[in-house]
């Protein structure tokens, strides 16, 4: 009933089945035959880390052009909303001073959820300089990239996989130590200058990201080169 009513919302882990088996006063056997019969109708599902979760639509997000995660939710029939979670100027970390070429960042924190269910943890960093005009409200209510008063040419992503922290897991209502799927993206405008950094953690369950792969002619040149006029 939970599930069916929508108390659930897609995506949400569901209680292990010895929690259900202790709430309901059966045996976990009863619990799993019935989950069984749940996902054999297409409303639960299971994956190794996460345990029983609510069926849904996966967020497909696609490597080939730049776009915000509500943009791609809102592509799967998603409603998606953030929530702020940090937002400071600050002197910013060694590794993230490089790449932005900047002693000095604002850094936002954000939980975006979707459809009500914790969807990614993101982080990210800008030049405080560009972004002296911004606040809280704005990074609540809109992206970096609409945000920004440079021309943006695109970005680069690293996308890795890990296990989530407790911080994470707690978060995103997912159990410790489960698959997550760690990205980082570094933003430059068409001037080459790198003007964000974030990174992004969503529970492996809920997304996947899909790239085209176009086939490539054979070639006589040899690896690494090409043939010029």
């Amino acid at each position: 009933m939970r599930v069916s009513s929508g108390t659930y919302a897609a995506g949400r882990v569901l209680p292990s089945e010895s929690e259900m088996s202790a709430e309901f006063g059966v045996s976990r056997v009863t619990i799993r035959k019935a989950l069984e019969i749940l996902r054999d109708e297409g409303l639960v599902d299971a994956r190794q880390g996460f345990g029983w979760f609510v069926a849904g639509k996966q967020v497909r997000q696609p490597l080939g052009r730049l776009a915000t995660i509500e943009d791609q939710m809102r592509d799967s029939g998603m409603q998606p909303e953030r929530r702020i979670l940090e937002f400071v100027f600050e002197k910013a970390p060694r590794d993230i001073a490089l790449v932005l070429a900047t002693p000095h960042v604002l850094r936002v924190s954000r939980l975006n959820t979707a459809d009500g269910e914790p969807f990614a943890l993101v982080t990210v960093w800008c030049p405080a300089d560009l972004a002296q005009h911004l606040s809280r409200a704005d990074v609540e209510r809109s992206p970096f990239y609409e945000l920004l008063e440079v021309p943006l040419s695109g970005a680069s992503q690293t996308i890795g996989a890990d296990a989530a922290s407790t911080a994470e897991a707690e978060l995103l209502h997912i159990p410790l130590g489960s698959p997550v799927l760690r990205c980082e993206r570094i933003t430059s405008t068409t001037s080459g200058q790198v003007v964000l950094v974030s990174r992004h953690v969503f529970p492996g369950h809920r997304t996947e990201f899909v790239v085209d792969l176009p086939y490539a002619q054979p070639s006589i040149a040899p690896s690494g080169m090409r043939l010029v006029d």
